[in-house]
């Protein structure tokens, strides 16, 4: 890594984005068992697995750095939690709830992979997180296209 790129920066970059990633994962599951339609259903539940990869992904990009002990971020993770808290008041709301949760999660999650990569990060780690940047705003357009759909028939 060059010098100028402080380890303790990326550190905590990442971190902030495996929990964000950890908590969108476990708020997917939940509305993959959840919700009533079936692609939706299948579609929460791939982006569960998909969360998992990236997670594990920027976890291993840690480890290549040398830190071995990978702890999740702070700043995020009373957001996030907090996003994903509002799923078991949606439950009682009903299925247009449930995706509306999910929508502003997506957003947020964007929100913190944006800011991640206005940091000064290495070039290699800087193309996997556009790389999973560009994966999560589809996964975004593709709730908020459910949404809409589940909006239009209601």
């Amino acid at each position: 890594m060059p010098e100028h790129i402080a380890l303790d920066k990326v550190e905590s970059t990442l971190n902030e984005l495996i929990e964000t990633l950890r908590s969108n994962q476990e708020g997917f599951k939940e509305l993959g068992h959840r919700l009533q339609n079936d692609r939706a259903k299948r579609f929460f539940l791939a982006e569960t697995q998909v969360r998992a990869e990236y997670a594990a992904e920027l976890e291993n990009e840690l480890h290549r750095m040398g830190v071995h002990d990978v702890k999740a971020g702070t700043s995020y993770m009373s957001k996030a939690r907090h996003l994903w808290g509002q799923i078991q008041a949606s439950l009682v709301s009903g299925q247009m709830a449930l995706l509306s949760t999910a929508q502003k999660s997506e957003h947020a999650a964007k929100e913190v992979y944006t800011s991640a990569l206005k940091e000064d990060l290495p070039l290699p780690l800087r193309e996997i997180l556009q790389r999973q940047l560009t994966h999560i705003q589809r996964s975004h357009d593709q709730i908020k296209a459910l949404h809409d759909v589940r909006s239009a028939s209601d």
